[in-house]
This record gives structure tokens, sequence and C-alpha cells, in this order.
């Protein structure tokens, strides 16, 4: 009963938090699947929740155009491992270690180093 209403909770705390995108959340065995949409239909976010509805596994962020912007894990609601992050002009690498920022690097638009997809 207490799993039950902290998934109700965290619910509730997502569509309100997404007042301007429709949300689907689906129960997969013991994590949910959230994607959150743009108001123009798009997929805005991507990812997963556990139980006690915090952050976990794999995100990915979109632009209302439906390009990457940013991917990376979480775990119990930290960040962890590697985060891509994509914007016009460069590319920035995050790597988080005991769920703190370890090491960060960017590269130019000069060459297509990470692909989006």
């Amino acid at each position: 009963m207490k799993k039950l209403l902290v998934v109700l909770v965290f619910m509730i705390g997502a569509i309100g938090f997404a007042q301007d995108r429709n949300v689907e959340i689906v129960q997969k065995g013991d994590i949910y699947e959230a994607v959150y949409y743009h108001v123009n239909g798009e997929i805005a976010q991507t990812g997963f929740f556990n139980a006690e509805g915090k952050l976990h596994g794999t995100w990915k962020s979109f632009d209302a155009n439906g390009n990457k912007v940013a991917m990376g894990n979480y775990e119990n609601g930290k960040k962890t491992g590697k985060w891509m992050f994509w914007n016009a002009d460069k590319l920035t690498e995050v790597d988080y270690k005991n769920f703190k920022v370890e090491k960060v690097n960017e590269w130019k638009n000069k060459t297509q180093l990470a692909i989006r997809d």
C-alpha cells in the first residue's frame, strides 16, 4: 500500500510538473516508463522511475523538433556514468563518478563525433 501511495503521489507530481505537455506513464514490472510530450506532440523526454518514484535508468531529452539534446543514466535519482549534451555548436560529455561530476569534455561542431540517434 505504501508503494502504491508513493507512485500515485509521484504521478500526480509528474502531471503537475508537465503543465504544457502530455505525459504517459506505463508500469513495467517494478519500474515505470514515462514519456513526456512537447505541446506540438514531439517527445520531450523518455525515461524510467523506480518503485520509490526516483529517476532510474536511461533518460533522453529532445527539443521540440525531435532532435536529441541530452542522454544519460540515473541510479535511484542521482546522475551516474556518462552523460551527453548536444546543442547547435558543441557536444558536451559529462562523466559522473560516485554521483558527482568527475570530468567534462567539450567538442566544437567541426566534425561529427557522436550521433544523436
